[in-house]
């Protein structure tokens, strides 16, 4: 019941709406990464299976930064939830990495409870095209953004996966969060890329390897994050 797809990539679109659903029957699982980091991991259904979506949180003194949310507003409920409960913290600040629902579907819900989101204005674009929920702020430039105790900065590196899909470096961790722009080393094939740019992907990952050679961690957008910046050339392998 639970088996995990390894070649399904992101989600959703009005392209893929009637393939992909959110799965609720599932609770939302965390896990830690280092220090104060968390990826936290959400779940559609695609043909009768089970696909997880890994996401990131971080703990600050003054809250929790949220880099994506998860795939449904009900599991973005639970994650809210789990958070409240687990570190005695509130989310205070989310980006979304790119449009599709596995990344944006609990924008709403957080701009509900105050939460700060923001995508980029090329997201925001497409989230209005795509009848996606959209984010409170955009930037339109890789951006920097500091809460107490952390730093993190956007990088778009070009139209990949999607159009829009950035990342998001931790410099003081050296913590990499690739979405689904990098691919894991579980994954078998590119997966789902009916939004993506296949002729540009391969000079994009190169910018992104040129950009950050040396992360201690590489988070993708599904499945396992082991191998580091191995990701990226599996990613390359995964494209010819």
């Amino acid at each position: 019941m639970k088996t995990i797809i390894s070649f399904i990539v992101c989600l959703c679109t009005a392209f893929s709406a009637m393939a992909f659903t959110a799965d609720t029957t599932l609770r939302i699982k965390t896990k830690h990464l280092t220090g104060n980091f968390y990826v936290h991991i959400s779940y559609g259904k695609y043909q009768g299976g089970v696909v997880a979506a890994n996401g990131l949180y971080v703990i600050t003194p003054d809250g929790i930064v949220l880099i994506d949310t998860p795939w449904s507003e009900d599991q973005t409920k639970q994650l809210v939830d789990t958070l409240e409960k687990r570190h005695h913290k509130k989310i205070i600040l989310c980006i979304a990495s790119h449009f599709h629902a596995d990344r944006t579907a609990g924008l709403d819900y957080l701009k509900k409870l105050g939460v700060k989101t923001y995508t980029s204005q090329l997201t925001q674009e497409l989230c209005k095209l795509n009848q996606e929920p959209q984010a409170q702020y955009v930037f339109d430039k890789d951006t920097t953004f500091r809460v107490k105790g952390l730093e993190l900065q956007t990088y778009y590196p070009g139209e990949g996966h999607t159009r829009d899909n950035i990342v998001v470096w931790f410099p003081k961790a050296k913590v990499l969060y690739g979405g689904c722009l990098v691919k894991s080393m579980d994954a078998t094939n590119i997966g789902f890329t009916g939004d993506g740019n296949l002729q540009a992907y391969p000079a994009t990952l190169r910018k992104l390897r040129d950009k950050f050679p040396h992360p201690a961690y590489l988070i993708p957008g599904h499945e396992g994050w082991q191998g580091g910046i191995n990701q990226v050339q599996h990613t390359l392998e995964l494209l010819k």
